[in-house]
């Protein structure tokens, strides 16, 4: 489907980024609707650098103008006529620079593409949501109707206002005339005088009616700010909560804002109404003045519903977050942080926001105190919003902790680690507008304060516990009684931490894996709970956050590509791993994380023995000091194994389920293959012997109900570690490595020990058959199963 065909096809939330897109005459969009097969088939690319072809496109672009222009002569459409003649003559300022138009045109085709990701990536992010949305809306849809009704009351007040003054006018004017009027004629006299107890009577019931209609707005102001207060903006508190910690929830404020300003404003109108009708009884009252008696009560009520609108309406848009940090709400001391308030109604106003620490702060035992450093007054304004806002964006602040008052007579013998300590920065500012005032604060989530970045990883884990289960945004003392999560809340804040890092979350089959490490093998999870302590705190520090968070942080740094595109099984038991590989093929392998080495991935095939039986072996996991050396995708591809009597060979071939290898990691290849590839022309490697027997067995990470099964496979010579063998042990020989030439000598090498001739074995062992080795009297009687390579190491050139 054509481009704009698709831009056309999109909600109305981005179709509303087109229009604004095209609000400006650079392009205008009635010339790239019209022309949008042409457009998006031309080389803009090419014209943006090539004058002369850049003329040609200018010049077809005004020869199709013509042709629409004739198009809407002949079915009169003048107005259309009239924009397309005035687009051509626009055009005309690029005849001595085609290639800005070029160029113009080219920007608008790439943000054009722009907004069609972001759309296809919301559309993908919805998909992995748990909660439907369709009740959301509909409760939106009536909160729209709601406002729509209250701004036609207010419109239609303002008009009653108005009416009630002239009839006021009228009877005034009446009044003062009879008064001056020496009338003589009683009948005449007393018939003025019932004239003018009729408009009396009828001014009378008009003040009822304004004054019965003003408190039937406050009625469904009351309803409109309890839904927005209660409803609206708690849910959009706890979507921020789940947003920082990776959920994919939308936390814009633009559409609480509209609601919210929609309230104010009607609010102030009907205070505007209030001062009218004071101004109204100063000029003409009369006994049992309706105005005078419920006036001051209406007053009072609008005063209320205001301050309880822009209370709750002032909120940190922004949480607190370093620039280096893990994740926003982890604060270090003497570290830089930024944050956002904002206030909900905008206004053209600007007044002064301050920020402050723990007010007040929880009395428990070594609970520290800090003060905030910095710039703490700013403006409370539009100039610092992206989005047209009133916000306060503090972007310099630091905490230094204060060395007294830690704890003392009476408090509280809790006592809490630095990292299960929370924290709250508060924002104090005044409203002011048109008479009115109120105090306005603002709280942050709670902070974890660090001062070291060894704690940084402990207190992301706070951070991810307090947002995944607390419901009070205040309670500083959550840890103090840390509830346990459900398996589902569990299962996904995890999936959430991959979603945020790599924009893929864990699928169920994934999920499964990890609860049956935490909970055993169940026919279903959702019933089971996850304690604060076994997340954390359970078999230190191999806890599970710390494995899990290897692994994330492994995947972030350097798998993010290959887990994007599905390529990582990742997480799956051996016992599930080899039930899938054993019913494969000879070559087909997988890739999974170490469930004993933190951070740690590996790949297991299939081999068939000489029997014809499927034999699965593993290769022993690969971390972040291999992987900041040689891609993952290079050690698949180049991944060797030798075996006595046979010529070095990859074993992998299918990724599982039966995708060719080439196929699947081709399009991440360096463009060198096999003995011209950086990663296998100088290799430090090293000789082990592999145990025939399977008994080598891994310490888990994790506490031992959650490692049950738990085992290496066999190895072959893989990432230069020895396995155990089964009886007795043998000594290892010592690593064989090539070695690093002097840069003094050119293109020497320094080669004491080994002999060179092994050397050149090691580096290209098809030039040589087995028996160099096997003669060498200094290595156990043992076959030679495999040898892998590893890390890069520059050694030289050999002859």
């Amino acid at each position: 489907m054509a481009q704009w065909d698709r831009l056309r096809q999109l909600p109305s939330a981005y179709r509303q980024q087109l229009h604004e897109l095209y609000d400006r005459d650079a392009l205008p969009m009635d010339v790239r609707h019209y022309l949008a097969p042409w457009i998006e088939k031309q080389e803009w690319q090419r014209a943006a650098r090539d004058d002369a072809f850049a003329m040609v496109l200018f010049q077809v672009l005004l020869e199709n103008l013509d042709i629409q222009h004739s198009r809407f002569v002949q079915e009169e459409s003048f107005l259309l006529q009239h924009n397309i003649r005035r687009y051509k003559q626009n055009f005309q300022r690029y005849v001595d620079d085609p290639c800005a138009l070029a160029t113009t045109i080219l920007w608008f085709l790439e943000k054009e593409k722009e907004i069609l990701e972001s759309a296809e990536l919301a559309e993908k992010v919805q998909l992995l949501q748990v909660e439907p949305e369709a009740m959301e809306t509909s409760s939106q849809q009536d909160l729209e109707r709601k406002l729509a009704g209250l701004r036609n009351e207010v419109q239609c007040m303002e008009h009653t206002i108005i009416c009630l003054e002239e009839q006021q006018d009228e009877f005034d004017f009446k009044y003062q005339t009879h008064k001056l009027e020496a009338v003589v004629d009683e009948a005449r006299k007393n018939e003025q005088i019932r004239a003018l107890q009729l408009l009396v009577n009828k001014l009378n019931d008009c003040r009822k009616s304004t004054l019965s209609g003003l408190n039937n707005i406050l009625d469904r102001t009351q309803d409109i700010i309890d839904v927005l207060v209660k409803k609206e903006l708690v849910e959009w508190q706890r979507r921020q909560q789940k947003a920082c910690i990776g959920a994919p929830d939308n936390v814009c404020l633009d559409q609480l804002e509209k609601w919210f300003s929609c309230v104010a404003v009607c609010l102030f109108q009907v205070w505007e109404f209030l001062t009218k009708l004071e101004e109204l009884v100063g000029k003409v009252s009369y006994e049992n003045d309706p105005v005078k008696a419920q006036n001051p009560t209406l007053q009072k009520r609008v005063d209320t519903l205001l301050r309880d609108l822009l209370k709750s309406s002032f909120v940190v848009e922004t949480q607190p977050s370093m620039p280096q940090g893990k994740g926003s709400l982890v604060l270090r001391t003497n570290v830089q942080f930024s944050v956002k308030a904002r206030s909900v109604p905008s206004t053209e106003i600007s007044v002064q926001c301050s920020v402050s620490m723990d007010l007040p702060a929880p009395q428990i035992k070594g609970y520290r105190r800090f003060n905030v450093l910095g710039t703490k007054i700013k403006a409370l304004n539009m100039a610092e919003s992206t989005n047209g806002g009133m916000v306060a964006d503090f972007r310099h602040l630091t905490l230094k902790e204060q060395k007294s008052g830690g704890g003392g007579k009476g408090v509280s013998d809790i006592s809490l680690s630095v990292t299960e300590e929370l924290h709250i920065i508060y924002f104090n500012t005044v409203f002011e507008l048109k008479g009115f005032s109120v105090e306005l604060q603002a709280s942050t989530l709670p902070v974890v304060i660090i001062s070291n970045s060894s704690q940084q990883q402990s207190a992301w884990a706070s951070v991810l516990w307090f947002n995944m289960l607390s419901q009070d945004p205040k309670d500083v003392m959550f840890f103090a009684n840390t509830p346990a999560a459900t398996w589902p809340q569990f299962g996904e804040m995890l999936s959430w931490q991959f979603l945020s890092a790599t924009k893929r979350g864990l699928d169920g089959t994934q999920l499964e894996m990890i609860a049956n490490k935490l909970f055993g093998k169940k026919p279903n999870y959702d019933s089971c709970t996850v304690p604060w302590s076994k997340f954390t705190k359970e078999n230190t520090p191999d806890t599970f956050w710390v494995w899990f968070d290897g692994i994330l942080m492994m995947v972030k740094t350097y798998l993010e590509d290959l887990w994007r595109d599905g390529l990582i099984m990742g997480f799956v038991t051996k016992g599930k791993e080899k039930s899938l590989l054993k019913k494969k093929k000879r070559g087909t392998f997988l890739l999974r994380f170490s469930e004993s080495v933190i951070g740690g991935i590996t790949f297991s095939w299939v081999e068939i023995t000489v029997t014809g039986e499927p034999d699965v072996k593993t290769v022993q996991p690969f971390t972040k000091v291999d992987l900041s050396q040689i891609p993952f995708h290079e050690i698949i591809r180049n991944f060797q194994i030798l075996e006595a009597e046979n010529v070095p060979e990859n074993p992998l071939l299918y990724l599982y389920p039966d995708t060719p290898k080439d196929e699947a990691f081709g399009k991440y290849y360096s463009e060198k293959s096999g003995e011209d590839s950086p990663y296998i022309k100088y290799i430090k490697t090293k000789l082990v012997f592999v145990s025939k027997e399977n008994t080598l067995e891994a310490r888990s990470p994790m506490p031992s109900d959650m490692a049950q099964g738990e085992g290496l496979e066999p190895m072959n010579g893989l990432c230069g570690e020895a396995a155990e063998q089964d009886g007795d042990l043998y000594p290892l020989t010592p690593p064989l490595e090539s070695y690093d030439p002097d840069p003094m000598m050119n293109g020497s090498v320094v080669d004491p020990e080994p002999p060179q001739d092994l050397l050149m074995y090691l580096n290209n062992p098809n030039l040589f058959d087995n028996d160099l080795l096997q003669d060498d009297q200094s290595l156990p009687d043992f076959s030679l199963q495999g040898f892998n390579c590893l890390l890069p190491q520059s050694c030289g050139s050999f002859p």
